[in-house]
């Protein structure tokens, strides 16, 4: 018997259906209606793959240098081209291996716990399949990354093992965060702020790269492509966070601006142990002095905010936050 062909197959029958929209219900969402519905035109992980190596340009820098904290420090100056290129290289490495840990530690157990109804909330179908397609979204951008370091080691010739790095300060702080949750609601309010400050944040991070003519094109071109999902992340995020702010108490309430305050720091701050990690395993003279001196100047690496104080202040909480904005 003939194999099936599943284009002409998936042609007859058409897109997925989804849930009915049910305008009763206080926890549909007009927006999130929007976005299961797009889905299938709009996300990455729908489109064909780049050529990834056919992008690359060994001419081209891995990561602006600028973005590294001590690239204008004497000691990072005073390195030869080649050093300076395997750092920014690391950068880049270690860039995405951030991203990768913000998705599958941070972003998608928060999603699961709203899939899992882990507050009692009660989403709606639409709710449960708009989470499940960005938890989908968050899969593929994490291979998406993994593929991008990949090409840069194997291109460049140099193993850069991720190995070296510490998990991602957003990971760190969010697994202190909840360690510290006195129950298990208390857990699921910071899984969920930390989500949401991931969400509708990473598209500044993301942003951080896609404007540099003069870095590599497939790192540009991943980059690029991720934010395009993200910044549809971001509306669904801000949907979720509505739809359970409105139910809670004050305590549970306090809990998740606490939460989403120690988002905000974690994810805007330079990580300084990545980086002394990196330059102890290069070999980088006065590594110490480096880290310990750049450390001291501090600063965000994310400047922009707004869309997670843009949400708060829509919930009249953007003043109750324990957060230098």
């Amino acid at each position: 018997m003939a194999e099936p062909d599943i284009t002409s197959l998936r042609a007859q029958l058409g897109p997925p259906s989804l849930p009915d929209h049910d305008p009763a219900d206080p926890v549909e969402s007009s927006v999130i209606r929007a976005l299961t519905r797009s889905w299938g035109l709009r996300a990455t992980v729908k489109k064909r793959e780049p050529a990834l190596d056919d992008l690359f340009d060994p001419a081209l820098r891995d990561y602006p240098e600028v973005l590294i904290p001590f690239h204008a420090h004497r000691r990072y100056r005073d390195l030869d081209e080649r050093r300076r290129a395997r750092l920014r290289a690391w950068a880049w490495i270690a860039y995405n291996k951030n991203v990768v840990d913000i998705e599958q530690f941070v972003v998608n157990p928060g999603f699961a716990s709203v899939t899992g109804d882990a507050l009692g909330i009660g989403p709606h179908d639409t709710v449960v399949v708009g989470v499940m397609q960005a938890m989908v979204d968050e899969q593929y951008h994490t291979l998406m990354h993994h593929n991008a370091s990949a090409v840069t080691r194997r291109r460049r010739g140099w193993v850069l093992p991720e190995s070296v790095l510490p998990a991602s300060r957003t990971v760190r702080a969010h697994r202190e965060a909840v360690a510290r949750a006195e129950s298990p609601r208390a857990e699921v309010l910071v899984r969920l702020a930390f989500t949401t400050v991931a969400e509708t944040s990473i598209s500044a991070y993301l942003g951080l790269l896609t404007e540099d003519d003069t870095l590599q094109p497939v790192n540009r071109a991943t980059v690029a492509l991720h934010r395009r999902d993200e910044l549809c992340h971001s509306s669904l995020a801000a949907e979720l966070l509505k739809i359970v702010f409105a139910d809670l108490g004050s305590t549970d309430r306090r809990v998740l601006l606490d939460a989403l305050a120690a988002g905000i720091v974690a994810f805007t701050g330079s990580d300084t142990a990545t980086w002394a990690a990196i330059v102890e395993y290069e070999g980088i003279p006065g590594a110490q002095e480096l880290i310990a001196e750049t450390s001291r100047g501090g600063g965000r690496v994310v400047q922009d905010c707004s869309a997670i104080r843009s949400l708060c202040t829509e919930l009249g909480v953007a003043d109750d936050l324990r957060v230098d904005w």
